[in-house]
Parts: C-alpha cells; sequence; structure tokens
C-alpha cells in the first residue's frame, strides 16, 4: 500500500565537539572533511536535507575580548555510527567563517557542532523523484541518491559553474544526472533551471520533487514546477540554502 508519508521528526538540540580526521578535495570548489569524536554516540540524522549548525570562533579583537561564534547550516552528508564518523562537503564560495575554516582545516583541527534539531522524513516509496539544486545543495542530493532503494528512477538537476565540479554518487538507484553549466551564459540561475526543466517529463507514477537553491531562485523553480508539471504540493519540498546578499540564510519556501 502507498502512504507517501512525509514525517516531521523533533529532537533535543545538543552541541558536539568534533575533531578533523580527514580533508579531501573532491572536486575544485568543493572541499569534503570528516570528523570524528565519542560525543557523536548518539548522534541521529533522519533525513538527508538535514542541517546542523556549525559554529566557528571568530578572530580575537584588538581590544583582547573574548569573540563571538558565527554559526552556519551544513548537511551531515554522511554519518557511520560504528565509526562515529561525520562527513561535511564545503562549498568554497565567496569569502566567510565557513570557507576560510574549512580552506585551512588540517587533521587535529576541532569544531562545535548543534543540531540536527530535526528531520523531515520522507517514505521511500515514491515512483520516481527529481532533485534540483545548485552546488549548496549538492551535499543533500548526493546523500539522497546513495540512500534511496534499488531500482527506483531518481533525476538530478544541478547547476554548477563547469564540468569539473561533477559528482559521481555510488547508488542502487537507477539515477540520471542532469548537468547544466553556467560557464559562458549571462543570465541567472532561475533561468537555467527552467530552460532545463521545459525539457524535462516526469515519469509516470507519483514523484517527489526537492528543490534547494537561492532563495529567490529556488521560489521561481517551485512556482515553475507547479504551474507546468501540475505537481501535489505536498510532494514537493522547496528551500532557499542561501540569499543573494544576505549573510547565513536559510529558509523553508511555502505559499
Amino acid at each position: 500500500m502507498t502512504t507517501h508519508q512525509i514525517t516531521r521528526v523533533r529532537r533535543e538540540t545538543r552541541r558536539r565537539l568534533l575533531t578533523v580526521t580527514e580533508v579531501e578535495r573532491i572536486t575544485p570548489g568543493m572541499q569534503r572533511i570528516r570528523f570524528t569524536s565519542p560525543e557523536l554516540h548518539d548522534f541521529v540524522s533522519g533525513a538527508p536535507d538535514d542541517h546542523i549548525k556549525l559554529i566557528f570562533p571568530e578572530p580575537a579583537t584588538e581590544s583582547g575580548a573574548l569573540p563571538d561564534a558565527s554559526m552556519r547550516d551544513y548537511t551531515p552528508r554522511a554519518y557511520d555510527a560504528d565509526r562515529r564518523m561525520l562527513t561535511i562537503d564545503f562549498f568554497l564560495h565567496e569569502a566567510g567563517p565557513a570557507t576560510a575554516w574549512a580552506r585551512g582545516a588540517k587533521r587535529g583541527d576541532t569544531l562545535e557542532i548543534g543540531g540536527p534539531r530535526g528531520s523531515s522524513v520522507v517514505t521511500d516509496d515514491f515512483d520516481w523523484y527529481l532533485l534540483i539544486g545548485d552546488e549548496t545543495a549538492l551535499p543533500a542530493i548526493g546523500r539522497r541518491v546513495e540512500e534511496l532503494r534499488p531500482g527506483v528512477p531518481v533525476t538530478t538537476l544541478v547547476i554548477i559553474d563547469e564540468a569539473s565540479e561533477e559528482q559521481i554518487f555510488a547508488s542502487s538507484a537507477v539515477w540520471n544526472p542532469l548537468w547544466v553549466y553556467r560557464a559562458g551564459q549571462h543570465v541567472d540561475d532561475a533561468y537555467l533551471f527552467q530552460q532545463a526543466l521545459a525539457a524535462f517529463t516526469c515519469p509516470p507514477g507519483d514523484g517527489y520533487i526537492w528543490i534547494a537553491a537561492e532563495a529567490r531562485t529556488a521560489r521561481v523553480v517551485r512556482r515553475f514546477v507547479l504551474d507546468n508539471f501540475h505537481h501535489p504540493k505536498e510532494w514537493l519540498k522547496a528551500a532557499g540554502y542561501w540569499s543573494q546578499g544576505e549573510v547565513a540564510s536559510h529558509e523553508k519556501i511555502e505559499d
């Protein structure tokens, strides 16, 4: 029996101190960092698009005052409970505390995290999946592709700067990756997404569509999908993972 349940699970927010064990540049613009800690013994991340708070200390002030902390939302890319190892992918974009920290990270460094506070758990019983996003969405997209059941069709539509930023995901699902490159095109991501989606035909059956990108872009893409695919709203999730001109923005997009 098909249920297509999407359940919101709440958890107690906890802070944990992690230690870097491995740093790997997986593409020119994406850095993968693996952390371990005994404090991860009860860590739970129930959905691929969960987010945790990474807490970065700011440089000390000239007056010697204790620095405040800057917090940013990141996706738990993978978690190995047996090894108590958490993997986080950092998109190295404009200057900021997260990018600066990730560029300089090395084995033995420590970082504090908080959460996740909850999960939006989607039952894996849809007939197909369409995952749409920019580079900031790749950790969540990669994790969902890897965790889907064997044989289910999943299409990923991702905008990146150039082919060198493509990633390969190991999955038992039937994965159809669609990559769109910005290089040489003087248009915004919303336009590129709409162009690509105009050429896409939804497979038969019930589908789940997930969108994450810059907030305005995600809102435009969500409206395009609803208007052109006539997709049920309850089987679609859209989020603004960042906002142009704003710092540390994360927004759930609804009507």
